[in-house]
């Protein structure tokens, strides 16, 4: 199989995982694993658009300064954000400032208050996961995009949301666990490159997606 590395801990991981560290954490205890919960999402959707064009890793590394600038992520507090914190936002070397995608998260905190009314940014997202899913033995099986990913972002944007393209809304289905993207022989991998029922206990996060640069 392609696609895999061994460390030095003996342990075989999708080969994006044994380019740093970081990555290697990332992959062995979020990426793929299910996550819910507003707060939480909202967190996913607004890293996976500031990633956009980016390394991933840029990213996690700058992930608890975002946290910290976007006051945890509590939707209710950003969709408040003023003028005041946008130029505060954009003087924050901490994070990534770029004028578009900080609106974007603003934007966005709206659209997820709103979404309440219709059951919520959790039930949203996972209605979207896809009910069977095979698991890619090698990078060449894994993908950009997925009809469901396309039905999301469509989704989304007409609810409001912004910077949600199908691919990265793949990429954010891949790294909330709604597929399992890990390689088959990963040790994460769960199906052994079988169909996957959605929302099972492992997924990942793509080479194709997140992980690397994308636009």
């Amino acid at each position: 199989m392609t696609g895999l590395v061994t460390g030095a801990d003996g342990i075989t991981r999708c080969a994006w995982a044994g380019t740093t560290p970081d990555y290697a954490v990332y992959h062995d205890t979020e990426w793929g694993v299910p996550v819910h919960g507003e707060q939480a999402l909202y967190e996913r959707l607004t890293l996976e658009a500031f990633q956009s064009g980016l390394s991933w890793l840029t990213i996690l590394r700058k992930r608890e300064a975002f946290r910290a600038a976007f006051a945890g992520f509590d939707a209710e507090v950003v969709a408040r954000f003023g003028d005041e914190d946008r130029e505060r936002l954009m003087a924050d070397a901490g994070i990534v400032r770029n004028r578009l995608k900080v609106d974007a998260a603003i934007r966005n905190a709206g659209a997820v208050l709103a979404l309440r009314e219709r059951g919520g940014l959790d039930a949203f997202i996972w209605s979207h996961a896809p009910v069977e899913h095979r698991q890619p033995r090698s990078v060449e099986d894994l993908r950009a995009t997925s009809p469901e990913s396309i039905a999301l972002a469509k989704g989304l944007k007409k609810a409001g949301f912004v910077f949600v393209g199908p691919t990265t809304m793949y990429a954010a289905m891949q790294a909330c666990g709604l597929v399992d993207d890990h390689l088959a022989g990963c040790h994460r991998a769960t199906h052994g490159g079988q169909p996957a029922a959605a929302g099972g206990t492992g997924s990942s996060r793509g080479v194709t997606g997140s992980v690397g640069e994308r636009s």
